[in-house]
């Protein structure tokens, strides 16, 4: 896997992807980032900044979406450029990838449109990494058809991410087994600690979440194996624009992947 400008990747460590759920602004973009990158750095785990754009996928037609798209791409293309990290935004069109890629590093596929083949095929063009995440609705073997289309556009960049699977109406079950069968497709796995931890279709038209499991679900994936880790950190998650109920507080991250880290060394060992 080659991700540009990525750092810390013979420390041995999962990497990392983690920001916030949207851009909501230059100014909190850039404090988030460079919280995470001094964490990151302290603890040398590679670190990819994370922040939508644009968010098309919403429970309610009055939800925020974003604050325009060429300002929230330009603030991700500032972000990498002042950190010299790498930077990850979600995209749900075909038109999206074109106009995207020039501000990120890794094109990332939401789990709804896990299955859109135009999407896929015109984010492996773009020669960008990608980034997939697992359908709530689909099997982790199911997914090698999704990587076979983005081998198959010419782009050999891709990942897998666990997200959870729908369980019920209105909540979510991550099955660990999913981690290992998704590896043996020969490409990175990502487990979202947050995402997975969501309540979605409540009846507020708001997503709930349960972020006091996400320190629970990341130590699981970091026993089964997982190549890197997805968590969504705000600084103050109640404000948060967008899945402010499933964030983690930038407050708490750097004590969880210091924990996470160490219990990395004792899988290694094995």
């Amino acid at each position: 896997m080659n991700i540009p400008k990525l750092k810390h990747t013979d420390s041995g460590n999962f990497f990392l992807m983690a920001g916030p759920c949207a851009i909501e602004g230059e100014e909190m973009a850039m404090h988030i980032a460079e919280t995470i990158v001094k964490i990151t750095d302290k603890l040398k785990i590679p670190y990819i900044f994370k922040g939508s754009y644009r968010k098309a996928n919403r429970s309610r037609i009055d939800s925020f979406t974003g604050i325009g798209d060429e300002k929230a791409l330009n603030i991700l293309k500032s972000v990498g450029e002042k950190f010299n990290i790498p930077t990850v935004t979600d995209i749900h069109t075909a038109e999206d990838a074109i106009m995207a890629a020039p501000y990120v590093d890794v094109l990332q596929i939401p789990a709804f449109l896990s299955r859109q083949t135009d999407l896929l095929v015109a984010a492996a063009q773009t020669g960008k990494v990608v980034n997939i995440k697992k359908g709530q609705f689909l099997s982790p073997g199911s997914m090698k058809f999704a990587v076979q289309k983005v081998l198959d556009a010419g782009n050999d960049n891709v990942m897998l991410t666990e997200r959870g699977t729908t369980f019920g109406y209105t909540d979510l079950i991550i099955d660990y087994r999913g981690i290992p069968e998704m590896q043996s497709f020969n490409v990175p796995v990502i487990l979202d600690a947050t995402h997975s931890l969501q309540q979605p279709n409540q009846t507020s038209g708001v997503t709930g979440g349960i972020p006091q499991l996400i320190e629970t679900v990341s130590k699981a994936g970091i026993a089964v194996g997982i190549d890197g880790l997805f968590i969504e950190t705000h600084h103050n998650p109640k404000e948060a624009k967008s899945d402010g109920a499933n964030m983690l507080p930038l407050d708490q991250l750097e004590g969880l992947l210091t924990k996470l880290v160490e219990l990395r060394k004792v899988i290694n060992n094995f």
